[in-house]
């Protein structure tokens, strides 16, 4: 049997966040008899004393990341760049060239996930005889003050045509905010949904049960978020959020939710970043980190949204959040900020509001619909026919819904890898 053609996956990291998880889903379904993935991440030169070191000396001193065990245990092998820093730029095009220079003919193409250097090191790539060149924009947005501007300035030439050969997006939102608005009116961006593996989110009664008990919180109501500690996921806000929620609770006089009085509510929230400490203080601030669970991250991450009773996610700027597409397979109603691109609107289940509003206004809307008042009167058919706040029952008709939308990672598994076979969609 002829030996599998190899495409190179461009990172920051192999940690546990959504564009990486959703790469190591298609990887896990692909035939990788036929194709296989490698992957170029960026780690710290300093430990190695050298500016421009190469990626076996970079390999040496990195700390092994979330996937990478994954990667090898499916064949992959795992290459590093020094990190880019914004005064380092002529070491870091050396250190791409050598790189590509000392691997050239391994990889039929480059798909480039860092978009912040992309339009660096994908030109790089392709003087050294790299086939194929693709940019893949998963965000539409940018991190806050001086690293923000540095990041639009470095991108800018991805928005002509001769900076890589193909443009990947995961939204139109993510298209425009990477590639401009020309090359996506002209059609020179490919939408590509991010493929979620949907059969590890379908709601199950008895993981809930025992995630809950694990938890300590049989009887609780369990308000849900999963995402990395960063400026764009907004906690700030939803911490707010949450201790505008518990306060209604408390002067609820007029018991217009009494069903929730005397039970336990807790805010449970997966994942890990810079901003996670600087979290736990304001929950501290707010006098609401006895409600609050930190729980880091997760291998089993789909099993924690069996726990949850509703999902909560008021980002400043997203791609497609692949969380929110996760909740919605595991049944649970979402409320998430207007700025998230409409793409994740899949199913009845997501509400969308204004993180311009006051976080009370968004505790009201959390508290209304885990009381489905929302969907007594007036509801469009389509929603009529989701038995929405029972999930075992409305369980399969979302999942249909979101494989109809193009998000199953089965089908989407089987369309790239013809393309990485054929050059061809």
């Amino acid at each position: 049997m002829a030996e599998p053609i190899r495409i190179l996956h461009v990172f920051g990291t192999l940690g546990l966040g959504g564009a990486e998880s959703r790469i190591m889903d298609l990887y896990r379904h692909i035939d990788r008899e036929r194709v296989q993935f490698d992957f170029l991440v960026h780690a710290d030169a300093e430990p190695t004393g050298k500016k421009c070191p190469t990626s076996d000396e970079l390999m040496l001193v990195r700390e092994p990341d979330y996937f990478d065990a994954t990667v090898k245990k499916l064949g992959g092998n795992i290459y590093a760049l020094p990190r880019f820093h914004g005064t380092n730029v002529r070491d870091y095009k050396n250190a791409i060239r050598m790189f590509f220079m000392q691997h050239r003919g391994e990889w039929k193409m480059v798909q480039g996930h860092m978009t912040s250097t992309a339009a660096i090191y994908l030109p790089i790539a392709k003087s050294c005889g790299i086939g194929t060149t693709i940019a893949h924009a998963r965000s539409a947005g940018v991190d806050p003050g001086i690293k923000g501007v540095v990041t639009r300035i470095i991108r800018a030439p991805l928005a002509k045509t001769d900076t890589c050969d193909l443009r990947f997006a995961c939204t139109e939102n993510a298209a425009r905010a990477v590639f401009g608005d020309t090359l996506t009116d002209q059609g020179l961006v490919r939408i590509i949904p991010n493929a979620i593996d949907l059969r590890r989110f379908v709601y199950n009664q008895e993981v809930r049960d025992k995630i809950r008990k694990e938890l300590g919180l049989s009887n609780a109501i369990i308000i849900g978020h999963v995402g990395r500690f960063h400026y764009a996921k907004n906690h700030e806000y939803l911490l707010k959020t949450f201790a505008e929620f518990l306060r209604i609770l408390k002067h609820d006089d007029v018991n217009a939710f009494s069903i929730l009085h005397g039970m336990r509510i807790r805010l449970l929230m997966l994942g890990e970043g810079p901003l996670m400490e600087t979290m736990k203080k304001l929950a501290a601030d707010l006098h609401i980190e006895k409600h609050v669970i930190f729980c880091g991250n997760k291998s089993n991450a789909n099993e924690y949204y069996q726990a949850m009773d509703y999902f909560l996610f008021p980002s400043r700027y997203e791609g497609l959040p692949g969380t929110v597409v996760e909740a919605q397979a595991a049944g649970l109603q979402c409320l998430v900020s207007d700025s998230i691109t409409p793409e994740v609107d899949i199913t009845p289940l997501v509400s969308r509001m204004s993180i311009e509003e006051a976080p009370a206004v968004w505790a009201r809307k959390i508290l209304n619909d885990l009381m489905l008042r929302d969907y007594a009167e007036g509801e469009e058919e389509s929603e009529a026919q989701l038995p929405i706040g029972d999930r075992a029952a409305s369980s399969e008709p979302v999942i249909d819904m979101i494989r109809e939308s193009g998000f199953d990672v089965r089908t989407q598994a089987k369309r790239l890898q013809s393309f990485y076979l054929t050059g061809k969609f």
